[in-house]
């Protein structure tokens, strides 16, 4: 029987349009804008300034705190200023604008396809170039890889868990990603093993990539400490706390860290850009995104440079339908609307999905018939329709003891809801509110 996370979740309709499509790079347009946050923590300080020469790889961004991340130029070029740009939250933020010329690379990477597995790096250097390589957690939520893996004093790693889930709908470029360079994925997991000190490491694959499942098997076999885990499909089973639950069948704490229970959690494509950094001296200047939506002439999983322009990618999957209503940064569940498609591809940019308009209306919002589907669903076990009211009346206290810090804004409760009631929208709205009391009280 094959295992899932025992609290909640839903199984809303795959629709892997992409899947099996082959990772095709895109060229580079004329300009990029790269912005000086891609990270939960600290901005970065520019380092270069207009006029200046950057090649790929050319550190353009040095972080400025513990929590924070390295940003490098994806392209040769001028420096043509820095200036705020829209980023994909809607906001305008710090950015590097750069004149593609030449495709000039650091001479210190290694461009060259050869799989490089032996490393006799310590685990401290294995950190290093992690951090000097500007690594962040590409699931979604971005947070500084180097950081992630040196646990707190007074904690220890048992188990590496690897989160090739990709649970949310429409999205492939992590299916894909593992189809077509496995072997770097399996020499990226051996790193982060040194470099935690753990002796095992689980990689945990939903059962409809089955492909997937049958390869990684095959190929683990060579690396000890290394084992592979057939999942239930069922969202949201890519979120950390749900996947330890599935894997070795142990809950995270409420607002505890996934560390107090002795697991470090590390998306499929982080594992890969590790490897590059480790063994290529590779920045993260480029990742996978899948382009998909049901009426998009070409769904496809391409290899972007980051600072392109999500028009670029649009066009390269056959431009926007005319009947699109709605274009979604990341999945239909947990991805955000784009205000405008002029803004570029960041570390985090996993998915473009382009919704028709009649998918696209929200539906009337109807009173709450208290069927009890959205506590039946949670994974996280919250009242979401409670934590909705609370919101809504401004009740921060009772807001904060029932936990609404705990939702990880997987949307499942809005997906069930039969009254259609905006129970994430709120809940994120609280969320936030009661977030911003809490740092307050501790100041």
């Amino acid at each position: 029987m094959l295992k899932s996370f025992r609290i909640g979740g839903i199984h809303p309709k795959e629709n892997k349009l992409s899947a099996g499509r082959a990772i095709q790079p895109i060229a580079v347009p004329a300009q990029v804008i790269i912005p000086l946050s891609q990270h939960i923590g600290a901005p970065c300080q520019p380092v270069v300034k207009k006029g200046d020469k950057v090649k790929v790889g050319t550190l353009i961004g040095k972080s400025v705190g513990f929590v924070s991340s390295q940003i490098h130029s994806s392209v040769s070029g001028t420096v043509l200023k820095i200036d705020k740009a829209l980023d994909a939250s809607g906001y305008k933020r710090d950015a590097v604008y750069i004149k593609v010329e030449e495709d000039e690379w650091e001479e210190t990477i290694d461009r060259s396809e050869s799989l490089v597995s032996e490393s006799a790096f310590t685990p401290k250097e294995i950190l290093e170039k992690i951090a000097a390589a500007g690594i962040v957690g590409m699931g979604g939520a971005t947070f500084p890889t180097h950081v992630k893996l040196t646990p707190p004093p007074g904690t220890k790693a048992e188990v590496l868990i690897i989160n090739a889930v990709e649970c949310e709908p429409y999205l492939t470029s992590d299916h894909q990603l593992m189809m077509e360079k496995s072997d770097e994925i399996l020499v990226g997991i051996t790193l982060v093993m040194k470099a935690l000190n753990v002796q095992r490491a689980i990689i945990g694959i939903e059962n409809n990539k089955k492909d997937a499942v049958a390869l990684f098997t095959q190929k683990a076999k060579a690396y000890p400490g290394i084992a592979v885990e057939a999942l239930k499909m069922q969202y949201p089973q890519g979120g950390e706390k749900q996947l330890i639950d599935a894997l070795i069948r142990r809950q995270v704490p409420s607002g505890a860290l996934p560390i107090s229970v002795g697991a470090v959690v590390q998306n499929v494509g982080t594992i890969f850009a590790i490897y590059e950094a480790v063994q290529k001296n590779k920045p993260l200047v480029e990742r996978v995104v899948t382009v998909t939506g049901k009426e998009v002439q070409r769904p496809c999983n391409l290899r972007a440079r980051i600072g392109i322009p999500l028009t670029t990618l649009i066009e390269a999957a056959g431009g926007l339908p005319e009947s699109t209503g709605k274009v979604i940064c990341g999945g239909p569940m947990m991805g955000k609307a784009l205000a405008s498609v002029d803004v570029p591809v960041t570390k985090g940019t996993s998915g473009i999905l382009i919704v028709p308009s009649p998918e696209a209306k929200r539906k009337a919002m109807n009173d709450c018939i208290r069927c009890g589907k959205c506590v039946e669903v949670c994974p996280m076990g919250l009242n979401p329709t409670l934590l909705m009211t609370l919101t809504e009346y401004g009740v921060w206290d009772k807001a904060e003891k029932n936990a609404i810090t705990d939702c990880i804004e997987c949307g499942s409760c809005s997906y069930t809801c039969p009254a259609n009631r905006p129970l994430l929208d709120y809940i994120r709205l609280g969320k936030g509110k009661v977030n911003g009391i809490i740092r307050a009280r501790k100041n």
